[in-house]
């Protein structure tokens, strides 16, 4: 196949969940792909298949420290990004978050190269409008445990657009809000893969809370449409702009469709609520909908059995 517009794209933290797939999509659409990662959260395990393309290059690196390659587009997605992972070194966490964007915006200034930043509806911390729109500034702890992740991609999104207003650069930021499906860590204490993964095992099934806190959960295949998508927008439109799916469901109704779909013989648990863990997660995608013709596809029984068929196969391996 003869490709006439192909790029070559960096894609930091290209070994993790979402970047993995990213890696793939950027693949079948004939572009040439440099995969970016440390292994902190990632694994090689997630990209091991695309070894063998000749368009794929995997490169072991820490965002911290400046990158010199060529290349037309970034996706900054370098972060971990479930609480275990982003609470076992809250500093690195903040420097993956703030230095890592400081060097990839410059990455991309010398380029002058198009880049889009991975944040998180985690800006928002616990909020107190419903659902999020990206006009709302949020309300987050800025000393709490979560805060090297939650005020760490608030810095990203500052850096972004001062970048933008300062040097004109082109860049887009999009949200995500609660994203599953197959590739995720099976111990990265995100509560699907928790649910899941104690559902398989016939493990007792923790949930915090009374589990009448709510979250939207979107399927990997949607948010990485809406990443292409947005970068592929016109220039003008810099986000950030929201991802997720809308559809919200409580803690206690994801863990009574798991126990279905996995036919398990679990039982539910209920352990107190970890500090500023948020009430309510739901994002407004009214302008996902309007500048990119995009909304989730993926209805969440149909991707969580995908998920427990990729955890099914993992558990026997």
């Amino acid at each position: 196949m003869k490709v006439t517009n192909r790029k070559r794209v960096l894609v930091t933290g290209g070994a993790g969940f979402l970047g993995s797939h990213l890696c793939e999509k950027l693949l079948t659409q004939g572009h040439d792909v440099i995969c970016l990662d440390n292994f902190y959260s990632g694994t090689k395990d997630n990209v091991v298949h695309l070894l063998s393309n000749p368009h794929f290059e995997m490169l072991r690196h820490d965002v911290t420290f400046p990158l010199y390659v060529e290349v037309d587009e970034i996706y900054n997605l370098a972060c971990p990004a479930s609480p275990v992972h982003y609470q076992r070194d809250p500093v690195q966490t903040t420097k993956t978050s703030v230095h890592g964007a400081i060097n990839m915006l410059g990455l991309a200034k010398r380029l002058k190269a198009r880049i889009l930043q991975a944040s998180t509806s985690e800006v928002y911390g616990d909020p107190e409008v419903h659902p999020q729109p990206e006009g709302y500034w949020g309300h987050v702890n800025p000393i709490g445990i979560r805060s090297c992740y939650d005020e760490g991609k608030r810095c990203a999104e500052t850096l972004f657009f001062d970048y933008w207003r300062q040097h004109a650069l082109p860049i887009k930021v999009v949200r995500i809000f609660n994203t599953y499906g197959p590739r995720m860590h099976p111990n990265d204490g995100r509560v699907v893969s928790n649910f899941i993964v104690q559902a398989l095992k016939g493990e007792n099934i923790t949930i915090y809370g009374d589990g009448s806190q709510t979250r939207s959960f979107c399927y990997v295949d949607d948010l990485i449409e809406a990443f292409v998508r947005m970068m592929a927008s016109p220039e003008e439109f810099t986000g950030p702009v929201n991802i997720g799916n809308p559809s919200e469901f409580s803690m206690l109704q994801l863990a009574e469709t798991i126990v279905r779909l996995t036919g398990s013989s679990s039982k539910l648990i209920f352990q107190p609520l970890p500090s500023d863990d948020p009430r309510q997660r739901q994002p407004n995608i009214s302008l996902a909908k309007e500048k990119l013709d995009w909304a989730p596809q993926v209805a969440l029984e149909a991707g969580l059995s995908k998920t427990i068929e990729y955890f099914q196969s993992r558990l026997q391996a």
